[in-house]
């Protein structure tokens, strides 16, 4: 099995629903995203993904979510946009581009998320 990653950073603001305490204020994030790729075959150039490619994946993810606040965007007007729901929408966004990119060889093994550098939430299947 190969592995490749990429990291991204990108500016939002949240606020958590049903949560007691200052997180329930909207306040803001310097977010990374680390995404974390998975496949068993190369491709003929020796690459599982191309970095550049999986940075082009990643991007409108992020510029859908930068400078934005989060709680406006589906799916958070209905979720919350808590680490843990942005680890798994990068996940379910980046991999479904993925699976069509290519066919099914490529898949996202896993997404982190760090709110800050200290804190950090993952989702995988």
């Amino acid at each position: 099995m190969y592995e490749v990653t990429v990291e991204a950073e990108f500016s939002s603001g949240h606020y958590l629903r049903n949560y007691r305490g200052k997180c329930e204020n909207p306040h803001g994030h310097n977010y990374k995203v680390r995404v974390t790729l998975r496949g068993r075959e190369l491709d003929k150039a020796g690459l599982l993904l191309d970095f550049k490619q999986l940075k082009h994946v990643m991007k409108p993810v992020i510029e859908y979510l930068d400078h934005q606040m989060i709680n406006d965007l589906a799916p958070f007007t209905e979720i919350n946009p808590s680490a843990e729901n942005l680890a798994r929408y990068f996940f379910d966004e980046t991999n479904l581009q993925l699976n069509e990119m290519t066919s099914g060889r490529v898949s996202v093994k896993d997404c982190t998320i760090y709110e800050t550098s200290s804190t950090t939430a993952t989702y995988y299947e």
